[in-house]
């Protein structure tokens, strides 16, 4: 097979993207919608689910939104149903969705701690064993796509402003799920990776980059010298998406500059 076909084996495949929204979500949509997937991509608010629909439809991605909130387990077999009424099976699918909070170890909320591990680590869990046996297992193939961080692989400096140790913490966790989930599901022909995004802008590190001056510590100390943009997921997302990662599986891939070298 031409490395061209290899890459383009996500045409026509069926994408769920949680998270999807906005930022890295939505921008992996964009990609995986541009070679030829249809993507379904969920989140809490509808109003900023219809926008990115509009906005994808605009780039010629059909795509559906599915509204609701992950870390209530309870919704997720719905919100599967609505991919499954659409389109009958999912092929492809990204947990992206997530959540940070910041504090002292000492003085983290208990409150805060479980919200941030039942987005980061329960959710993701519940809605791919929703989608691994309804569709993946069954069918004897898929492509699951973990987004963990940087923050996975090394703490924060101790004069460092965040103080994050539920993320850092959820996110190791994510890459502990891949590699078991990968040796478990291997017989089924299903690939499990992850991708380990730095400082990208968005929603949610827009305070951390900008009032913590953490972006331009990024800056500095990244070879590359800049943050992550609105393209730079895109490639990753494709890779392990399509036929051309076939044989890999269990694997993280960093996409910080080179901050972690």
């Amino acid at each position: 097979m031409s490395v061209k076909k290899l890459f383009g084996t996500i045409s026509g495949k069926v994408a769920l993207i949680t998270g999807g929204s906005r930022g890295l979500g939505l921008q992996m949509a964009e990609a995986l919608g541009e070679m030829g997937a249809r993507v379904a991509i969920t989140a809490r608010k509808q109003g900023e689910l219809d926008e990115a629909v509009a906005h994808l439809a605009k780039q010629g991605v059909e795509a559906l939104s599915v509204q609701g909130d992950l870390s209530k387990f309870g919704t997720i077999p719905g919100m599967v149903d609505k991919v499954l009424a659409k389109w009958g099976v999912i092929d492809i699918l990204v947990n992206n969705a997530g959540t940070s909070w910041g504090a002292p170890a000492e003085e983290h909320p208990p409150e805060a701690w479980n919200k941030v591990m039942d987005l980061n680590i329960n959710a993701m869990f519940f809605v791919t064993q929703e989608v691994g046996k309804r569709c993946m297992i069954p069918k004897r193939s898929g492509k699951i796509v973990n987004i963990s961080s940087v923050a996975a692989l090394h703490a924060a400096s101790p004069d460092s402003p965040m103080k994050t140790i539920s993320y850092h913490t959820s996110k190791s966790a994510v890459l502990g799920f891949t590699r078991q989930l990968a040796s478990e599901w291997g017989e089924h022909n299903i690939n499990v990776n992850a991708i380990c995004p730095g400082w990208f802008p968005s929603k949610m590190t827009k305070g951390i980059l900008d009032e913590l001056g953490v972006g331009k510590m990024a800056i500095d100390k990244a070879p590359l010298h800049r943050l992550g943009d609105e393209e730079d997921l895109k490639g990753i997302i494709v890779y392990f998406a399509s036929e051309a990662s076939r044989h890999v599986t269990g694997q993280h891939l960093c996409v910080d500059g080179g901050a972690g070298v």
